[in-house]
């Protein structure tokens, strides 16, 4: 997770063992997994289960990890491949922070006119065109400064890492336990234009390339990140493009798919056009109808909540799915998976303890 290369880790092992392991540090200008985040179904849930919190907005945008040694900078998504030639401006930014050597988990973002955040189709668009001199960032974690290794210090320290390196940059955040004043919070959040918030607990060191339970995000919309394992050709006005597309959601040992139920529903014209193309360079067969396609395209669904079913393999199925976009920046290993889906039921005891 440190390194993002299993080579190395298993050279380390078969050559110094566990001892040899133990002292893998974090290097600078080596991507390191990124933390991943649960889901609560409220900011009370949230913040019942963390404590003592940092609540911070949740930006709509690009992760990112700004590495920096000296003059010599790197831009790293959460897939850990090398932007940097795309975001000279960031690279810029890097270069003015009062340090010589930095780690920062981020999210880049577009602004309108009036400083709210574009969509994150446009700010993807800006960033797979290679315009990223137009993105912004802001920063919510330190993971390096100066030589100092900061992963395994509680957040509360990460954070006046950040505020000292980062100033205006660092994304806006309060540390409260407060219910009331966290849910200000996230109501001034979304009046800025944001899909939620972040609740952390500042207890918690940085468990990179974990989805722990010491951070977890709030967005008034529900929503999975799903993998599609197949499409149906349609019908009528959708005649000639694959529309109706088969959900997934990881199981339980992380090596395959379970099927939660189908979509159509949300889907622009030009959405229509362009999944048709890319699934069909990824089918794997097609019996007329359906049009089964290799595990790799996340898709953010908002849905209702789910329900108990008897229809798929996992028991569960999802309640009035809507497809809200694709998500090009996420790889099958982010999707959600079936145990927390499970958990949104209602009475799930994982749910009523605040899991997601």
């Amino acid at each position: 997770m440190l390194r993002g290369d299993l080579t190395f880790a298993a050279t380390v092992a078969l050559t110094d063992g566990e001892a040899g392991l133990a002292r893998v540090g974090l290097q600078p200008l080596q991507p390191v997994l990124p933390m991943l985040a649960a889901t609560s179904a409220s900011v009370a849930e949230a913040v019942e289960a963390c404590g003592l919190s940092s609540v911070e907005w949740k930006l709509d945008g690009v992760r990112l990890q700004v590495h920096r040694v000296g003059d010599e900078v790197r831009i790293y998504t959460r897939n850990l491949n090398d932007v940097t030639a795309r975001l000279p401006g960031l690279v810029s930014l890097a270069r003015s922070l009062p340090v010589s050597a930095v780690v920062l988990d981020g999210e880049a973002v577009g602004l309108g006119d009036d400083d709210r955040p574009e969509l994150f189709q446009d700010t993807m668009s800006r960033f797979d065109l290679e315009e990223g001199s137009t993105l912004t960032i802001r920063f919510f974690d330190c993971l390096h400064v100066d030589g100092d290794d900061l992963i395994d210090r509680p957040l509360l320290e990460r954070l006046q890492a950040l505020e000292r390196v980062t100033g205006p940059w660092r994304i806006p955040g309060i540390v409260t336990s407060d219910v009331a004043e966290a849910e200000a919070f996230l109501e001034g959040a979304l009046a800025s234009g944001h899909e939620g918030v972040m609740v952390k607990d500042v207890r918690s060191p940085y468990e990179a390339g974990r989805r722990g339970s010491a951070w977890r995000k709030v967005k008034p919309v529900r929503t999975l990140d799903l993998v599609v394992l197949a499409a149906e050709w349609g019908h009528g006005r959708r005649s000639g493009w694959l529309s109706n597309i088969h959900l997934g959601a990881r199981d339980a040992t992380g090596s395959g798919f379970v099927m939660l139920g189908k979509t159509f529903k949300g889907m622009t014209d030009e959405m229509l056009r362009s999944q048709t193309t890319l699934f069909q360079s990824l089918q794997t067969s097609d019996n007329g109808h359906v049009v089964a396609v290799r595990p790799e395209v996340v898709v953010e669904i908002a849905l209702d909540g789910v329900q108990m079913s008897t229809r798929y393999a996992g028991g569960v199925a999802l309640r009035f799915a809507r497809v809200r976009r694709y998500r090009p920046d996420k790889s099958p290993e982010d999707a959600d998976t079936i145990d927390a889906v499970r958990a949104m039921l209602p009475g799930s005891p994982a749910r009523d303890q605040g899991g997601g």
